[in-house]
């Protein structure tokens, strides 16, 4: 009740006309999504991640903040591995040591101190924090394309497995939230050109966290942003000559800050810098497939992987299609895992009908710098994971991100029209 109501007061200023009607529907399949997680955790699964980060870690942070608010504060800063005067606390937190989920716990922790450690409280608040990002992410391309609200809504909102798994007590929940966040603050501050010192410090926070829980989904998406930005300023040169000149000199510029990009995130990192992300999606894989998840009944298997970059761009065109198409409905082996198939084949529907309606004018559309970014980032986040995780299990979640882009991706190309390859002419002989 509290969240609907504080959601009604905020609504005026965050919402217009015509995309008012998506508002409190798509914050509710999001409350829907994360009670459901947690009921199919509680009573399907029996433990998981998600009894992790509460039961075993913010409950935890939470009953130190009541026994000392000064210990709850110790705990939440204290070094992952010397944790001090904290240890009889930190040594009863399973994830203390991993510091990508320790940063979930912590957000957990403080939400809990709200919700009085209320596990479905504590998830409908992480909800919260999804919905602000899902929302800012729809509001980045309905501002630029309004005539098709409907289907960004459906990209953004209601796509069932990020509803489900993107809105509970998840890091899921909180690399979507941050991914939306930061998209729309990309836009704001760079495409829209609105300098807003807000905008700014809110995807500093974005960027800040989905770092910290996982920093591998930065490697993608960072050099999609830096070509969507670059793809942007060059679609605005109308001058065919000029535009020629220049996208030699931008595609440079690009793929060396790109690669920049990549380097600095995985910068003294033992399992993403650059020389050891091959390494490091073979064992990631290795262990999913045949260690962590060997009892779960859905592994998946694309080919020998050696630790080497040549080994894992053979297995490119695999990795994608698993990402976005698979586990096929043949491949089903739960209930759960039907739901996926499920969605795969309609994405799969989807992707074929845009290219059988779109084949004369889809390398036009892919000109356009929201097809670019989007494309850019849900492909080659969908081969980084498809390569590494081995596990339809796990691979459902790590998708979870991916969706959202590839979606709105299709939905842009479908929406490209001869008027506007036209207009492109047009604009270039001018």
């Amino acid at each position: 009740m509290l969240i609907y109501w504080v959601a009604y007061i905020v609504r005026p200023y965050v919402t217009d006309s015509v995309n008012r009607v998506y508002y409190f529907p798509a914050l509710t399949v999001k409350l829907f999504g994360a009670i459901a997680l947690g009921l199919v955790y509680q009573f399907y699964y029996g433990s998981g991640d998600t009894f992790m980060y509460h039961t075993y870690g913010s409950r935890i942070v939470w009953n130190a903040f009541m026994d000392s608010p000064i210990t709850g504060i110790k705990l939440l800063f204290a070094n992952s591995q010397h944790p001090g005067d904290v240890y009889q606390y930190a040594s009863q937190i399973y994830l203390f040591r991993d510091s990508n989920s320790f940063t979930v716990i912590k957000l957990a922790a403080i939400f809990d101190l709200l919700t009085y450690s209320t596990y479905s409280s504590t998830a409908c608040l992480f909800t919260v924090l999804s919905f602000v990002g899902s929302w800012q992410f729809f509001l980045t391309f309905y501002k630029q394309f309004p005539h098709l609200n409907v289907q960004l809504a459906i990209a953004a909102f209601f796509i069932p497995s990020v509803f489900f798994w993107g809105s509970g007590l998840m890091k899921d929940s909180v690399t979507l939230a941050c991914l939306g966040i930061a998209t729309y603050q990309f836009y704001n501050l760079f495409i829209a050109r609105k300098f807003n010192f807000w905008n700014l410090l809110l995807l500093v926070i974005a960027l800040y966290f989905i770092f910290s829980v996982r920093k591998f989904i930065l490697q993608a998406y960072l050099p999609a942003v830096i070509l969507w930005i670059g793809a942007s300023q060059v679609y605005q040169i109308r001058s065919v000559i000029l535009r020629a000149m220049v996208v030699p000199f931008v595609v440079g510029v690009l793929l060396v800050s790109g690669y920049f990009t990549v380097v600095k995130i995985g910068e003294d990192d033992d399992k993403y810098a650059v020389s050891r992300i091959a390494a490091t999606a073979r064992v990631t894989a290795y262990d999913i497939r045949y260690w962590s998840g060997r009892f779960a009944g859905s592994g998946y298997s694309l080919g020998d992987l050696d630790g080497s970059f040549n080994s894992m761009l053979r297995l490119a065109p695999q990795a994608i299609n698993v990402s976005l198409f698979r586990p096929y409905l043949w491949e089903v082996k739960n209930p759960l895992m039907f739901f996926s198939a499920f969605e795969s084949l309609l994405l799969l529907a989807f992707g074929l009908f845009v290219i059988g309606r779109k084949r004369l004018t889809i390398f036009y559309s892919l000109s356009r710098p929201n097809v670019l970014f989007a494309l850019a980032f849900s492909l080659v986040f969908a081969f980084a994971i498809g390569v590494s995780t081995y596990n339809f299990g796990t691979l459902v979640r790590y998708k979870v991100p991916l969706l959202p882009f590839f979606i709105t991706a299709l939905i842009l190309i479908l929406d490209y029209s001869k008027s506007d390859r036209n207009k492109e002419v047009l604009d270039t002989v001018e």
